[in-house]
């Protein structure tokens, strides 16, 4: 693992205040970092995730790595529009083109009155649904008799298992 100093930015993501929203680490150039010592910069902040910034190969603005704290994402949501709204005013960039490891992710970022960047709107790929490979011990886990619909896996990057049940209450019972 390389030994040093890295800079990065913390950003505040879905909202207009300092030390609220989803926290972000953007590593602004990570060109010299290997996997290993990303996934131990991501393991050390301790944000759901942090995003590591490098130079592109297909076409997009920048390519981007995200990582959990104990791996790496092909893609996710906040992550994406954080790096996107660091990135952008350095860049004078009005749309970012992420690559990513779904694909080169386009988001669009509008300036308020004063030239600040105000909102951002990214163009996310569509997610893979198939079923749930074993749905019972998951039932299970779960303490519920079955699903109101198949259950199934959503995969966007994190993957997630769904579970329909047959009322709020019945989801209440989860917490």
């Amino acid at each position: 693992m390389a030994a040093g100093t890295y800079r990065f930015v913390v950003a505040d993501v879905f909202t207009d205040r300092a030390l609220a929203g989803n926290q972000l680490a953007v590593f602004t150039d990570a060109r010299e970092l290997d996997e290993g010592t990303m996934q131990a910069l991501a393991f050390e902040i301790g944000f759901s995730e942090s995003v590591f910034v490098l130079p592109p190969e297909q076409g997009g603005t920048v390519r981007i790595r995200i990582f959990t704290p104990r791996q790496e994402l092909p893609f996710a949501g906040h992550p994406i529009l954080g790096a996107a709204w660091v990135l952008a005013a350095p860049l004078q960039r009005d749309v970012v083109e992420l690559e990513t490891g779904r694909g080169i992710v386009p988001v669009e970022l509008e300036r308020d009155d004063s030239g600040a960047i105000s909102f951002g709107r990214m163009q996310q790929p569509i997610p893979s649904v198939e079923p749930y490979a074993d749905p019972d011990p998951l039932l299970r886990a779960l303490g519920v008799a079955g699903s109101r619909l198949p259950v199934e896996t959503y995969d966007n990057g994190p993957r997630y298992a769904f579970v329909v049940l047959d009322s709020p209450d019945d989801v209440r019972v989860l917490e």
